[in-house]
């Protein structure tokens, strides 16, 4: 088995079987996704333990004749997180990783991080915002904060894949100031690391941040903030050399709207 471990968690886990062992709260068991998520404490401190085990050659064939890199255990969410750490992208912290198998349709794996205490994701803390609008201050620094990381992603070859609101937390608590806003990027088993993001895949990640961002109230002039981060020019450039990208962005996100979040 080829693994790692911080000196957060003193577990003396040896094989696979050892992770696989662990008994915690379920967290998150999709339904024929051959992964499984578990919360569990040691010494007061709180962890999850995401599993995967063999997804099987049908469906890495599947993948790849629909162009899409297979998602085989977890490593891929290991590499990310490490990647995003070296972007200075907050997000998870690691806390151990490991797999056994050679056969990639038969491997187990399994990556453990840190619970991330006192959070609540965007989707969550800004529900009420179409009834009671923040603090325009506080509303501007949250979206330039995660305009500004999708940029840092996709700029550094990295795209998310599952980018909605609520894969963002925010800690708590937070006073509204640039200086202490804190917001980790999650759920990144499915993240792809090239040396360029190609179009459709930038597509895919912004259309579905603003499908996610659809009803929390959000102004046009907002969306222009966003964009202006993004793209890191003035919005008569944007709106004069990214209009295909705009277009793009629009179809996607009410494609979303129209038939529901797919399984990609």
């Amino acid at each position: 088995m080829s693994s790692t471990f911080s000196d957060s968690l003193a577990r003396p886990w040896t094989k696979v079987d050892d992770a696989f062992a662990v008994e915690g709260e379920e967290y998150r068991n999709p339904e024929g996704a051959n992964r499984r998520t578990l919360r569990f404490e040691v010494g007061g401190k709180g962890y999850f333990l995401k599993l995967h085990w063999g997804v099987g050659w049908r469906e890495i064939l599947k993948n790849l004749l629909n162009l899409r890199l297979p998602v085989i255990g977890a490593a891929n969410e290991w590499r990310a997180i490490q990647r995003l750490q070296q972007l200075g992208v907050e997000t998870m912290r690691l806390a151990a990783y490991g797999q056994e198998g050679f056969n990639p349709a038969a491997r187990r794996s399994f990556v453990v991080t840190r619970e991330l205490e006192n959070s609540i994701s965007l989707e969550d803390y800004c529900a009420d915002w179409s009834r009671q609008p923040p603090p325009c201050n506080e509303k501007r620094r949250l979206i330039e904060r995660v305009a500004a990381m999708t940029r840092t992603l996709h700029q550094n070859g990295v795209n998310h894949r599952d980018l909605y609101i609520c894969h963002f937390l925010l800690m708590l608590p937070w006073d509204g100031a640039e200086e202490t806003l804190h917001l980790h990027l999650i759920d990144l088993h499915r993240v792809q690391q090239r040396h360029r993001v190609p179009h459709r895949w930038k597509v895919k990640d912004v259309g579905s941040l603003y499908f996610s961002a659809m009803e929390i109230g959000l102004t046009r002039r907002d969306l222009w903030r966003f964009l202006q981060v993004y793209h890191g020019q003035p919005l008569r450039k944007i709106f004069e050399q990214q209009a295909d990208f705009l277009r793009a962005v629009e179809k996607r996100a009410m494609a979303l709207k129209d038939k529901g979040i797919p399984d990609e």
